[in-house]
């Protein structure tokens, strides 16, 4: 049985992925880019990406990358939620990434998707895989049509794909590279909930495609489930901040000359937010790790991060907002943006609900 508690070298690159946040990721300067028409921060992408390597840790070093594993993104993912950071990291470093890998001729060295891989593992360019937010894990893929050697169609609600570079595109069974920058390919930013993981619709009107595999659905389905399985770690990291900075306020404000956090109503709370956290991180490390090994579980554990840790992070998301009522109603306070992303979260990937379904079917407990 795998050890879930983290390593050393995890606890260095947390210590590392948290010091540059702290620089560079400010609550004010999410805020201030959130409200532009260019949300993502491209200039920290491009540190984390090129300079610290992360954008690698799910490649192997004989395809470009940092031979890591998914408990290291998992820790990556902990810390950009708990800034709730603009940058394409679950799209293009896991979810993009991990269909890639999945794509036949990566095992080979040779290929299109193998010369895609080397090129996110180095934070040249940002993937995103079109399809939709909401979608879960074996959901069946429509949309997208492949005719006469190019796409026609449109998808929405396609996360990061007004930063992307390249989209990876399933149609017809077959899975396609598509670069944005190309004639055919429009990409229209959508009104989304969370600003800081933006959302838009992608037309295809006789736009120009590279085949990556003839066999979409399995590649789909990896990167999708590996999507769902990481989740649960960014989102743990949006209900850890949550609650940390909910104790720390509740220990300074004072009512009736005494810190509201003394009240044994408010230490109910906050307790109960506790251990929630705790059933999150485990949820979420067991699913990284399953991923990391190879686990035949691996489904199980996917499910299992998402059927908890997706309601769990808007529960915590949203006492903290209600514990931080003192302050009274502003813009400026980041606890919204945690709100908004695990909201948003709660339904990437498939709902709770969905997963708690998905879960039944895989352990033989189907409902009666």
């Amino acid at each position: 049985m795998s050890d879930l508690l983290y390593t050393e070298e995890e606890d260095a690159l947390r210590a590392a992925v948290r010091g540059l946040l702290d620089d560079r990721c400010d609550a004010a300067a999410v805020l201030a880019r959130a409200e532009t028409d260019r949300p993502h921060d491209l200039e920290l992408w491009k540190t984390l990406a090129g300079e610290m390597g992360l954008a690698g840790l799910l490649v192997p070093e004989r395809l470009g990358g940092q031979g890591a594993s998914h408990r290291e993104a998992a820790v990556v993912l902990e810390e950009l939620g708990r800034a709730v950071a603009p940058v394409p990291y679950l799209t293009s470093a896991v979810v993009a990434t991990q269909t890639l890998l999945a794509c036949a001729g990566a095992d080979t060295s040779e290929g299109e998707a193998v010369e895609l891989l080397g090129a996110l593992a180095a934070g040249r360019v940002i993937g995103v895989l079109a399809v939709g937010l909401s979608v879960a894990p074996g959901v069946p893929l429509t949309g997208v049509r492949h005719e006469g050697g190019a796409l026609h169609g449109e998808l929405t609600g396609i996360a990061d794909a007004t930063g992307a570079d390249v989209l990876l595109v399933p149609a017809g069974g077959a899975l396609y590279a598509v670069d944005t920058a190309q004639d055919g390919v429009t990409v229209t930013p959508q009104v989304s909930l969370d600003l800081t993981r933006p959302l838009a619709t992608v037309a295809f009107d006789a736009a120009r495609a590279r085949v990556l595999t003839p066999d979409a659905e399995a590649a789909v389905r990896a990167g999708l489930r590996a999507g769902a399985a990481l989740l649960a770690s960014e989102q743990l990291g949006i209900a850890e901040w949550c609650l940390t900075e909910t104790v720390r306020y509740t220990k300074e404000r004072h009512q009736f000359n005494r810190p509201v956090g003394s009240f044994q109503a408010l230490k109910h709370r906050l307790a109960q937010l506790w251990l929630e956290v705790v059933g999150v991180r485990a949820a979420a490390r067991n699913a990284a790790d399953a991923l990391a090994t190879g686990s035949a579980d691996a489904d199980v554990a996917a499910s299992l991060a998402q059927s908890y840790a997706a309601p769990a992070a808007v529960h915590v998301a949203e006492e903290a907002l209600q514990l931080h009522g003192g302050i009274g109603m502003t813009w400026e306070h980041p606890v919204h943006l945690c709100l908004k992303r695990a909201k948003a979260d709660s339904i990437a990937f498939g709902t709770a609900g969905r997963h708690r379904e998905a879960l039944a079917e895989l352990v033989d407990l189907r409902a009666p």
